[in-house]
């Protein structure tokens, strides 16, 4: 509001204010608003539910009127204040009544959570009435059809568009809102002045195609897999007028994973103003949903100020206000995976003239193949040879993150069913099903017995295995991703984990994503092994790939893609040494580590054990100094990666 006063009064705002200054009530002394000027404030939860935001908000304002109140002299104030029989004061009934048709607003697409919020509000209005007050005159409840409102938020009557006569039920699980007409003088004025709330995260995937398709249609947020809290974030921009903010807490995943490129790309350009991170914290009881607090506005700031609140014990007002925070140049920002932390490796290398590429220019992160049905098409290769299956169709599969150690040959323990033929340019074709039913019987017989649900599997909701394909792969991938050699990687883990997957081995990149090299422009392989290994690389990735539970990170293969990677000036001889030296110590960490599986003797693994912490030492000293870091960025690094 004090930043709207200011727009209205032809000021220029300031930089946006920290979140965390958010929940107390301020004090008359260093408030210049008035209640005459706080009456103009219009609150929405585009989403209210049950109307625990709206509460809170109706609350803050109870409690910021009878401060202002209070301050300002009870005498003048009679009509607006109570005395308490202990001293002290409260709103009047009349008082509470006019803050909430003045100022409070909701929208919900289910009726009861509809009346539950108007309900729940109107016992706050009552809230600390005596028998002899209640009774008196004029103090019937207010009437809240008005302000809180049924309907889908985020679709509007142009559902309908082109439909004479839509089907009743239909009408009714849509719920179609007109925000026009609903708050008409809200939405002539401008719009609200804050919107705020806890969005549904809803899958796209889950929601029926006449609602997606309206959606893709109508937003410019939405991919393949987006989620509805994003569509919120959008639909605000909408909503809110000129000098109002929104503010919802929801899914951070969106600034890492390819399904929030979209929203990205949007809000890179400094209408997000401020992000509180909660990163895995249990913030609602009994849900994995890596909740963030994101603030917006139309007016778009200068930079992207960023807050990260580690500790369970740091889950309130206090903790989101003192949570170290840091400043993010919106030139670093775009539709890639965004780096929200204490520093920006490529930002670094930048601003030092340090030149580098990313992976993606030197090869491919890969998803590999995806049966669409593991229980039935990867067996363990001790299964597949007491079935006796033809071997010329199975695969060596690594699909499963644990296989994947650092610095180690990648020896999966399974196969999987490939019924593909492999074409000249590396493509895989289905096997047409009566040469495969006549060449390969015993696997024909065995999927046969599963082709039921092999017909039922669905993507997006749609059946992709019907027909003569019923036994085709979801994503079969290509044989040039299962001939060569691959670098891999531990898919879910606590720090980056990247080993070597053999040729002739194929791979599922959810959980083992591979890169594969077209040209290496004269690197080793084990130069990049040893740069993914390191602990810069590591946390690098931290920052900018999806966070899992319990300090676990998604090593997405969209973000392995344009990690940085040192191109060697070969006109030094420092750097030059320095890449060959990767080069030499990866090769002693392949060794040592292959010597480590097989001994068996406590003191020789040891031993072993010694070497290899003393050589992966080493290797992250020459790559922090390769990439140029300081000391202090050195100490960010090894901290962040200590955990």
């Amino acid at each position: 509001l004090r930043e709207g006063e200011a727009l209205r009064e032809g000021e220029a705002p300031a930089e946006p204010e920290s979140l965390g200054s958010a929940g107390a009530s301020p004090s008359r002394k260093s408030d210049a608003i008035t209640p005459a000027q706080a009456a103009k404030l219009r609150i929405l939860d585009p989403a209210c539910g049950s109307g625990s935001f709206l509460l809170g908000a109706f609350q803050y304002l109870i409690d910021w009127h009878r401060d202002w109140y209070e301050q300002d002299g009870p005498d003048q104030h009679k009509k607006e204040l109570v005395a308490l029989p202990g001293g002290g004061y409260r709103l009047s009934n009349a008082e509470k009544k006019r803050i909430l048709l003045n100022n409070i607003y909701g929208v919900d697409i289910d009726p009861q959570a509809v009346e539950v919020t108007k309900l729940s509000l109107l016992l706050k209005v009552l809230e600390a009435e005596t028998n002899a007050t209640l009774f008196a005159k004029d103090r019937a409840l207010p009437d809240l059809d008005r302000n809180i409102r049924c309907g889908n938020s985020l679709i509007g009557p142009d559902f309908y568009d082109g439909r004479l006569f839509p089907d009743e039920d239909e009408r009714l699980r849509i719920n179609a809102f007109d925000w026009q007409g609903a708050f008409p003088k809200i939405m002539k004025a401008g719009g609200f002045d804050a919107v705020i709330g806890n969005p549904p995260y809803v899958r796209i995937q889950r929601i029926p195609h006449d609602e997606s398709d309206y959606y893709f249609g109508t937003y410019l947020s939405p991919t393949s897999k987006t989620d509805l809290s994003l569509l919120f974030i959008e639909k605000a921009f909408d909503l809110i007028n000129d000098a109002g903010s929104g503010a919802f807490i929801c899914t951070s995943q969106w600034l890492a994973t390819d399904y929030g490129r979209n929203l990205r790309g949007m809000l890179s350009d400094g209408r997000l103003h401020e992000i509180v991170d909660f990163g895995s914290l249990p913030v609602f009881a009994g849900a994995s949903t890596y909740p963030a607090i994101f603030t917006i506005g139309r007016k778009k700031a200068s930079r992207l100020h960023s807050k990260r609140v580690s500790s369970v014990i740091n889950l309130n007002l206090e903790g989101i206000k003192n949570a170290e925070g840091s400043y993010v140049d919106l030139a670093t920002l775009s539709t890639s995976p965004w780096s929200l932390g204490r520093f920006n490796l490529c930002t670094r290398l930048d601003e030092r003239r340090l030149i580098w590429k990313p992976i993606s220019a030197f090869g491919k992160a890969y998803i590999g193949t995806k049966s669409g049905m593991t229980d039935v098409f990867v067996l363990e290769t001790k299964e597949a040879t007491r079935l006796g299956l033809e071997t010329k169709l199975l695969i060596p599969y690594a699909y499963q993150g644990e296989e994947v150690r650092r610095y180690e040959q990648v020896e999966p323990n399974s196969v999987i069913i490939y019924p593909y033929l492999e074409k000249r340019d590396g493509k895989a074709t289905l096997i047409p099903e009566r040469e495969f039913r006549d060449s390969f019987p015993k696997i024909y017989a065995y999927l046969l017995q599963h082709k039921d649900a092999l017909v039922g599997r669905q993507d997006s909701r749609k059946s992709y295995a019907t027909g003569h394909s019923w036994y085709r792969h979801l994503r079969a991938g290509r044989f040039s991703y299962i001939r060569p050699e691959k670098i891999t990687v531990k898919g879910i883990a606590r720090r980056l984990s990247t080993g070597v997957l053999r040729k002739n081995t194929a791979f599922d990149g959810a959980n083992c994503p591979s890169i594969l090299f077209r040209d290496r422009a004269g690197y080793d392989l084990n130069y990049f092994l040893g740069l993914l290994n390191s602990r810069l690389l590591s946390f690098h990735l931290r920052t900018v790939c999806p966070p899992k539970l319990s300090g676990y990170t998604r090593f997405s293969a969209s973000c392995i893609a344009l990690v940085p990677i040192r191109v060697i000036n070969r006109d030094s001889s420092k750097e030059l040494k320095s890449h060959d030296r990767i080069v030499t110590l990866v090769e002693r960490m392949l060794t040592l580590h292959a010597q480590l599986a097989k001994a068996k003797a406590p003191p020789v693994r040891a031993g072993l054990q010694s070497q290899i912490e003393s050589t992966d030492r080493e290797i992250d000293r020459i790559v922090y100094d390769l990439y140029g870091l300081t000391e202090e960025e050195i100490t960010i690094v090894e901290e962040a990666t200590s955990k």
